[in-house]
């Protein structure tokens, strides 16, 4: 019986409160780092490589839409976010500027 008692006395006793909080921070950094690093900061550089293309676009660079139009840009629209991209001779379409999603071949 004095062993049982022993044992027990002997045990060592469980992690702080102060320990369980410092872990459970820890493991919440850890989380948001790897969700940063993994999901909005490759999100972010895709956006801006995006702004890029869009503003590096020229009068006669051939652009797909997001629609799967091909055409060639020749101007801006009647406001700052509307292009206007010709398709075939004789027909122009006006297309959001966000709808351009690349350039495929840029004018000479």
């Amino acid at each position: 019986m004095l062993d049982v008692a022993f044992a027990q006395a002997a045990a060592p006793a469980g992690p702080s409160q102060a320990d369980q909080m410092i872990h459970m921070v820890t493991i919440l950094a850890i989380t948001v780092g790897i969700f940063y690093f993994l999901i909005l900061r490759p999100q972010q550089r895709k956006q801006r490589e995006t702004e890029a293309m869009l503003a590096s676009v020229r009068k006669g660079d051939r652009v797909l839409t997001s629609g799967g139009v091909y055409g060639t840009f020749i101007g801006k629209g009647s406001k700052d976010d509307v292009v206007v991209i010709k398709v075939s001779d004789d027909v122009k379409l006006e297309f959001s500027k966000q709808a351009i999603v690349q350039v495929v071949e840029r004018s000479g």
